[in-house]
């Protein structure tokens, strides 16, 4: 991406000085001849200076990937690998979980309506067999209620509530092991603190002296432990969070299509 920005920027400097010259006087006096070479060797120059700004600015982006890694290293791999695992397992399992939300998200209003078009033209069982095929917690809790039709509606509110239950406990499957992963990344960055502190006071009582240099490998650990640990943590709340209010949402939309389908019954029943 950052070279295809390179290429356009590039691209559009160059343009912009072909423009200017293809609006300069094809002919005239030899000062003014002059005058436009000039600008075109200044221009010239610009794009060059600027073609290598952007190739420093390309070059300094490659390196963020060894700047990353040297400070993975300087931060002490063993308390820095299980904070960036927290980070990636966790990652993992929000992805899936927004992954099955999305897969899950329907045109509520428009299911309903088919379903009460289909229900008033074909019945029950071609009710039932629109909810078999329609993916979403919001049909197989319809195909649960229209299912126990002939139990009568107690049975059919009773089987709503439950099933619409279950639909949300499997919505949330996994949320508790995202809300550990933001739980432990920090703990484990401040363990490693603990650690790094401990190392650079070994370090000054081995010596017997105060120095800078003593120190500043301990608390070099202390400090990128701790950072690797909050920026998980952040992250990962952030994902939190995202999945929490896709819930929600899903689960008003639940609660009142489930009051819709038993206004429908009713209203198909006499």
């Amino acid at each position: 991406m950052k070279k295809i920005f390179l290429v356009l920027a590039v691209a559009a400097m160059t343009i912009a000085p072909a423009s200017v010259l293809a609006q300069t006087p094809a002919a005239g006096e030899a000062a003014e001849v002059a005058q436009v070479e000039a600008t075109d060797s200044l221009a010239a120059e610009t794009v060059v200076e600027e073609a290598v700004a952007n190739a420093e600015v390309e070059i300094a982006g490659e390196s963020l990937h060894h700047v990353l890694m040297q400070k993975f290293l300087e931060g002490d791999w063993a308390w820095m690998l299980p904070v960036l695992l927290c980070l990636v397992i966790g990652l993992a399992v929000a992805i899936e979980r927004i992954l099955y939300l999305s897969l899950s998200t329907i045109n509520t209003k428009k299911f309903v309506l088919e379903v009460e078009e289909t229900l008033k033209k074909g019945g029950i069982e071609a009710a039932k067999e629109l909810c078999r095929n329609t993916k979403g917690p919001i049909a197989s809790i319809y195909y649960q209620g229209l299912d126990r039709y002939n139990q009568g509606l107690d049975a059919v509110d009773k089987a709503v509530v439950s099933y619409g239950s279950v639909q949300t406990g499997q919505m949330e499957s996994g949320l508790s092991w995202i809300g550990l992963f933001i739980a432990l990344s920090p703990m484990l960055g401040f363990m490693g603190t603990v650690v790094g502190m401990i190392d650079a006071f070994d370090s000054i009582q081995a010596a017997g002296d105060i120095s800078p240099t003593l120190v500043a490998g301990g608390i070099k650990i202390a400090l990128l432990t701790t950072l690797l640990g909050l920026i998980a943590a952040v992250i990962l709340q952030l994902f939190y969070n995202y999945i929490i209010a896709k819930i929600d949402s899903l689960v008003n939309e639940m609660e009142d299509s489930s009051i819709i389908l038993m206004d429908m019954l009713t209203a198909y029943k006499k």
